[in-house]
């Protein structure tokens, strides 16, 4: 009897020891290559923001949006998919760009034919709620994380001259196509608007809206037309570094993103979230 509660003892005090260290052991990589279907980047369980890189959206093969076969990115949304067998989804893409910009995203073989930078495999790195890479031809350093209902941006511009990011609602993900976008300046630090889309969910809407960390100095709409509305924008600020913070709420069926600004992070054992003054964003 003895014996046996000394086991048992043993089995819980173990269990004690280890069980905030399980994290060790994910790799966000895994299923990224091949017919795998997954994505690196950051989410929490049953989270509504899946925050991530994205590559391509051609094939069957991209069905979360990236590929580790791929060398170039052509930003980060904040909705993906991960293990499906079908595409969509990749609402809401940011790219941050210096110097000269292109309003199209360009190609794989071509990356200098658009917005899309190169990246290095070696210049990543992905651990459960935390993502980051460096984008070589804008020199970027991007970081990224997420809560329940936030998606957090972190860039740090190594280039002289003002910084710029371009918010491109006509990108989706496989056969996910915009249907109506809208993207406007709401005062000197924030932006807001919707994307709707169709593709394997019918008739998706997501709204969202952004504060940034630093004060905007150019906001220009890039693309756009009657039938669907503004389609990509870009928004400039002087300096070479912002941080910003992407919220998301649902009401009424509907995705609803709004955002606050965070300058640095703490995150809690629970998951959630606070600035270091000890302010919450829930």
């Amino acid at each position: 009897m003895n014996w046996l509660k000394s086991i048992y003892f043993f089995l819980v005090f173990s269990g004690v020891m280890f069980a905030n260290n399980y994290t060790q052991y994910v790799n966000p990589f895994i299923g990224t290559d091949g017919h795998g279907h997954t994505f690196p980047g950051v989410t929490v369980p049953f989270g509504m923001v899946q925050l991530s890189l994205d590559t391509g959206t051609e094939g069957w093969d991209w069905c979360s949006g990236y590929h580790s076969s791929d060398s170039s990115v052509i930003g980060f949304s904040h909705t993906h998919l991960s293990g499906t067998g079908a595409a969509d989804y990749g609402d809401i893409l940011f790219m941050p760009v210096v110097g000269k910009v292109n309003i199209l995203p360009g190609t794989k073989e071509n990356p200098d034919s658009g917005y899309r930078s190169r990246f290095s495999h070696d210049n990543e790195k992905a651990e459960p709620g935390y993502y980051s890479v460096f984008l070589n031809d804008y020199k970027i350093r991007v970081e990224l994380t997420a809560a329940k209902r936030v998606g957090f941006h972190k860039y740090l511009f190594n280039e002289k001259g003002n910084s710029k990011i371009i918010i491109d609602l006509k990108y989706g993900t496989g056969w996910d196509r915009i249907t109506k976008g809208e993207i406007q300046q709401v005062d000197k630090n924030s932006v807001q608007g919707f994307r709707f889309s169709s593709g394997w969910a019918n008739n998706q809407q997501v709204f969202f809206y952004t504060q940034f960390s630093k004060e905007i100095v150019g906001f220009q709409i890039l693309n756009s037309d009657k039938e669907t509305g503004i389609i990509t924008a870009i928004v400039e600020f002087k300096g070479k570094w912002y941080l910003f913070h992407h919220d998301s709420k649902v009401s009424g069926g509907k995705s609803w993103l709004r955002s606050k600004k965070v300058i640095n992070l703490n995150i809690r054992e629970d998951g959630s979230i606070e600035t270091i003054d000890g302010s919450a964003d829930e």
